[in-house]
């Protein structure tokens, strides 16, 4: 099982960008997705998570009405929409899986390696 991110990268506050996360195999429809963030110094912490068929979303209070999860079990991808990016979205940005219901714990059985979103002020 293999979870790659992409879409990560350099962008000023206000802007916008988009991360996908690709699964390999053929799991990804049996497995809540979340995405994860570390920025430097500090834990890891829960940006948002989405259920197996994407009819249940959450995402945590401090990118509420900016960042959207999404997916696409088609494709066996994971997306996050950010808008409205602020410095303090800087981190690096992973995406998890498991198989049971969507938790802000990190108690995830699959990890990425991390895509690099810098928001410049």
């Amino acid at each position: 099982v293999q979870l790659v991110e992409s879409g990560g990268g350099l962008v000023q506050a206000g802007g916008s960008l988009r991360l996908s996360c690709v699964a390999s195999g053929n799991y990804f429809e049996y497995n809540t997705m979340a995405w994860f963030r570390q920025a430097p110094g500090k834990e890891r912490e829960f940006v948002a998570g989405i259920s197996k068929i994407g009819t249940v979303t959450h995402v945590a209070d401090s990118v509420e009405g900016r960042f959207k999860i999404a997916r696409d079990n088609a494709k066996s991808t994971l997306y996050l929409e950010m808008n409205s990016l602020k410095s303090e979205d800087t981190a690096v940005y992973y995406c998890a899986s498991r198989v049971r219901i969507v938790t802000a714990n990190d108690d995830y059985e699959y990890w990425g390696q991390g895509t690099q979103v810098t928001v410049s002020s």
